[in-house]
């Protein structure tokens, strides 16, 4: 006889045999499929936790070696034995930004081993254009100026600029193009042997005596680089402030009366 289909037995004859079973120490329930219960399972593997790289220090970004442009140029404006050998290094000198935004080297004008040597700021438009210092309006009044005491560029003056590259727009010379370019106006002036040193605004006041204040200093002697200096003030200034023209002239009489005193 066939045993019954369970799921066919109503509840209490499964009720029943249930109660039955656990009489009989029936105590858990067990699947339809043979289970080998001597059988050995492997463990599991467990999963290898990653292991971390050991942590590496980082030490100080690597800092790119700063360029000392004072002692570059001070190395190159030595090796000059002549102006012309001078203006050929500065041309040459790359330790200086001023270079790359300036279209010409304003250097020189004028004559060579003159008694006075005049020094003025940095080039404008027209003079960064011409490639010479005091050019247009402004160097036609310094030229009346000179001939009023018996000087001119193409007689007795020496001109150069204090700073041969023309400046951004709008900006001023810093510190460290100062110092750059020192240097080289040291050797031109020690080249060029003028017996004075006319400095023409407030650039030219700071390259040469390390300080500005045209207006308070214009007129009264110094000393720097072992010749006298006169301070006066710029004609491109005189060109906007024709009531200055006054001082200019006091200070061109305080030129000539040096230059008669130590000839």
């Amino acid at each position: 006889m066939e045993s019954a289909n369970i799921t066919s037995l109503d509840y209490y004859t499964a009720k029943a045999m249930l109660e039955w079973q656990v009489e009989f120490g029936v105590d858990e329930a067990i699947s339809e499929q043979p289970v080998n219960r001597f059988e050995v399972k492997p463990e599991p593997k467990k999963a290898m936790k990653p292991v971390a790289a050991p942590a590496i220090e980082a030490g100080p970004a690597p800092v790119a070696p700063s360029v000392d442009g004072a002692a570059l140029a001070r190395e190159a404006a030595v090796s000059a034995q002549t102006v012309a050998e001078l203006k050929t290094v500065l041309s040459g000198f790359e330790a200086c930004e001023l270079k790359r935004g300036a279209r010409n080297l304003v250097f020189e004008d004028g004559v060579i081993g003159s008694r006075v040597m005049l020094i003025g700021e940095a080039p404008n438009r027209d003079e960064d254009r011409e490639g010479k210092p005091f050019v247009g309006d402004m160097g036609l009044l310094l030229d009346n100026m000179l001939k009023a005491i018996g000087l001119g560029r193409s007689e007795n003056v020496y001109v150069t600029s204090a700073i041969p590259w023309r400046l951004p727009r709008g900006g001023d010379v810093g510190a460290d193009d100062l110092a750059t370019l020192r240097p080289f106006l040291e050797r031109h002036v020690a080249l060029a042997k003028p017996d004075v040193l006319v400095l023409m605004g407030n650039i030219a006041c700071q390259a040469v005596l390390g300080k500005r204040g045209i207006a308070r200093m214009r007129g009264q002697w110094a000393e720097a680089m072992g010749l006298p200096v006169i301070p006066m003030l710029h004609p491109e200034y005189l060109l906007n402030n024709s009531l200055k023209k006054r001082d200019a002239w006091a200070d061109l009489l305080a030129l000539k009366a040096k230059l008669e005193e130590t000839t």
